[in-house]
């Protein structure tokens, strides 16, 4: 690739991305806020970073699903099920809804289903 496209395409990428740019000259009510969203983002980012709440979310993106619905698709004993599934509602990333003695859980936040795209397509999609 030549120097011309190689700029190009770094030109192109790097005006597709989100992410602003910060220095040294933000005032401080932008730091609190930006330290703020990295404290909330590395929350949400630890209750999807154990493998067995992952493995919930993915199973939840698809659908409502009951505690004993996990267990069996996970291979998973009840305790270790509600247990993470107690850390995604506290997270507000699950709900409860009991019916009878079942209580099913469902997806509450739209970011948790997009990640869980996200991470399917990076890590699952191409049977990887």
């Amino acid at each position: 690739m030549s120097v011309a496209t190689e700029k190009k395409t770094n030109k192109v990428s790097n005006s597709r991305s989100h992410i602003p740019v910060f220095d040294i000259n933000m005032n401080s009510e932008d730091m609190e806020r930006m330290i703020g969203n990295a404290e909330r983002a590395a929350n949400f980012l630890k209750a999807l970073g154990h493998e067995g709440r992952l493995m919930i979310l993915c199973h939840l993106a698809s659908g409502e699903k009951s505690v004993t619905e996990l267990e069996d698709l996970l291979s998973s004993r009840q305790a270790a099920v509600s247990q993470q599934l107690t850390r995604l509602r506290l997270e507000g990333l699950v709900k409860p809804r009991r019916d009878g003695k079942t209580i099913y859980y469902k997806l509450t936040d739209n970011r948790a289903r997009e990640i869980i795209e996200v991470v399917y397509d990076l890590f699952c999609r191409n049977g990887d």
